[in-house]
């Protein structure tokens, strides 16, 4: 038979039990009530009730981690912050799977009705996944590229910047195979150079406080590709040459629509860029557009899906279309505004639409498989294949080249001395309204 003595102790333990699972913001009015309802399932005295009021300090705690798995995911949607570097996926962020919508925009003109046509409005909730993956690259962008941001400076060597960005989109992203990882080589481009240059293995370059880098790394998520660009500069003399680059590419970004005529774009690009000066080393600069270089659609796994969105008026007079993903991006130069190709290749990619290419070469054949396999048609550059494994492949890659079954992409160069900047967003042409998917709290 139980002692009075331990009756109590039972008593003392449900009423611990019954207060673990209790709510958080239960009020300590109701302190009378619960001493009635201890009292009537073990027989405690008050001195239970009296213990209960030493222990509140500690419901919270005991309460928000009482839930299990549950009480897991509330915290992290609610308080799991990244870490510096950043460490944690963004699917561990947003356990529930619904990532942050990219800055909305509203059509114009004859489009405006797309905001409340129910018609409209069912189409893009059939494309909930399709924007679910291209909201998970882009936050996994935003975060690598505050990250960056706040972490480089001059006295780093490029291949240190690109390892740091590259690693962390790997990392926040969760790097499977073909479903989800880097869209392509991280560009840092200096300079007079514009882009596709990012060092290959042994490259010594150091960034400087008097250089321009142009950042370009591109996420994907099931082929789902955000392809997004900033330039950084330390010297404050280059201050309105990235100004007169992010106020084009904001410029472009809001002539963008369903129906817009590309050729329209350019113009009002050009017109905004070229409306800044800028003084570097005592000489004034009108800032030139790159007529030469130009945004694009984005397919699945297709970075330059077809259709080009110039920065300069007189271009393609191909309307933009409902559904479509487009990077606009603009570069702008005090040098000529025309780039041409120069240095070292680092960037190549699988020719699209290349089909069946016979191959004499055995290692070339073998290597052609290596990227099929791990890179498919998405853009990359020789120290992917370095960090694969793969070695002694530059003949082998020079015959996939020359055979049409590889595109090579030197680097995109004004002339020497100039300086050149570049900012660029994914968006997309929803149904309803268009959104700017990279859109962040920096640019």
């Amino acid at each position: 038979m139980p002692t009075a003595i331990e009756e109590k102790l039972d008593a003392l333990s449900l009423a611990d039990k019954a207060e673990e699972t209790s709510a958080q913001d239960q009020a300590e009015a109701d302190d009378s009530d619960n001493e009635e309802e201890v009292a009537a399932d073990g027989g405690a005295d008050p001195t239970a009730a009296k213990k209960k009021k030493k222990k509140k300090p500690k419901k919270k705690k005991k309460a928000a981690g009482a839930a299990g798995e549950g009480g897991v995911a509330a915290a992290a949607a609610g308080s799991l912050k990244q870490t510096s570097p950043p460490t944690i996926p963004v699917s561990k962020l947003f356990p529930n799977g619904s990532y942050p919508e990219g800055q909305l925009e509203e059509y114009r003109d004859d489009n405006a009705y797309r905001t409340t046509s129910e018609e409209k409005r069912y189409l893009e909730r059939m494309e909930l996944d399709h924007y679910t993956d291209l909201r998970r690259a882009a936050e996994v962008h935003r975060q690598v590229r505050r990250y960056a941001q706040d972490n480089i400076k001059p006295g780093m060597s490029m291949i240190e910047i690109t390892e740091m960005i590259e690693n962390s989109v790997r990392t926040l992203i969760e790097e499977n195979g073909m479903e989800s990882g880097i869209a392509f080589p991280t560009g840092v481009s200096l300079n007079h150079v514009a882009a596709h240059y990012t060092p290959n293995a042994g490259d010594t370059t150091v960034l400087g406080y008097d250089d321009v880098m142009k950042v370009d790394f591109g996420t994907h998520v099931n082929g789902k590709i955000v392809d997004s660009a900033f330039t950084m500069a330390f010297n404050p003399q280059y201050d309105q040459l990235l100004a007169a680059v992010k106020d084009a590419t904001n410029t472009g970004v809001k002539e963008a629509g369903i129906d817009v005529r590309l050729c329209d774009i350019g113009a009002a690009v050009q017109e905004v860029m070229e409306s800044y000066e800028v003084t570097i080393n005592g000489k004034t600069h009108q800032v030139k557009p790159i007529r030469n270089l130009n945004g694009h659609s984005i397919g699945p796994y297709h970075i330059h899906a077809g259709k080009t969105v110039p920065i300069v008026k007189g271009g393609d007079q191909t309307k933009m279309e409902e559904g479509e993903l487009f990077a606009i991006e603009t570069f702008g130069s005090t040098g000529k505004g025309y780039v041409h190709e120069d240095m070292e290749c680092s960037h190549y990619s699988k020719a699209y639409n290349a089909g069946h290419v016979p191959l004499r070469l055995a290692r070339a054949k073998q290597l052609l498989g290596t990227i099929n396999k791990t890179f498919g048609t998405l853009p990359f550059c020789r120290r992917y294949l370095d960090r694969i494994g793969e070695t002694k492949y530059l003949m082998a890659l020079k015959n996939l080249v020359d055979n049409g079954a590889v595109d090579a992409h030197p680097p995109l160069v004004d002339v020497r001395g100039s300086y050149t900047a570049q900012f660029e967003h994914t968006l997309i042409l929803r149904p309803t309204r268009k959104e700017v998917l990279s859109r962040g709290d920096d640019y």
